[in-house]
């Protein structure tokens, strides 16, 4: 049985620069902020929450698909965030889109693998995020818009400093 919880630890370097250290499989990355904050060293915080959003989905499109028996090929995935200010002027996360290429997906794991997608259907609750697969064409095989996406009538959540 799996662990229900998980730990990251982080420590300062210098100014922006933070070793981030995640305990399963003792992988250290450097962390940093793009310049002028910055030096630009490593990803940023919304870098790493896309690519977490983009690696889980592939990893359940993956899990599905080896449980129908479908030889998947090589699976990639392009993910892309949007920064927008929020109405105190602070940038936020204000969406990512995923593109997967999964030239064997099944029309079931299609229906199926974006909600066991435990990091982005929790990331929904508070960003849109949208996703695509396509084919080793390029062909459009399955496509969800952003869900859960802020009402555009209700204000923006405010944020404590």
């Amino acid at each position: 049985m799996t662990s229900n919880t998980f730990s990251v630890e982080i420590e300062q370097i210098e100014n922006f620069r933070f070793d981030v250290r995640f305990a399963q499989g003792g992988i250290s990355i450097i962390g940093d902020e793009p310049p002028p904050t910055g030096q630009g060293s490593g990803p940023q915080p919304a870098e790493l929450l896309a690519a977490a959003v983009a690696n889980c989905l592939m990893a359940s499109l993956f899990f599905c698909l080896t449980k129908a028996r479908t030889a998947t090929g090589t699976l990639k995935a392009h993910a892309e965030g949007r920064l927008a200010r929020d109405a105190q002027g602070r940038l936020r996360v204000a969406g990512i889109e995923v593109t997967l290429a999964a030239p064997a997906a099944t029309p079931r794991c299609l229906t199926l693998f974006e909600n066991y997608c435990v990091v982005t259907e929790s990331v929904r609750a508070g960003i849109p995020v949208s996703v695509k697969v396509i084919d080793e064409h390029g062909h459009i095989l399955h496509a969800t818009p952003a869900l859960h996406a802020p009402d555009p009538d209700q204000p923006p959540k405010s944020y404590p400093d």
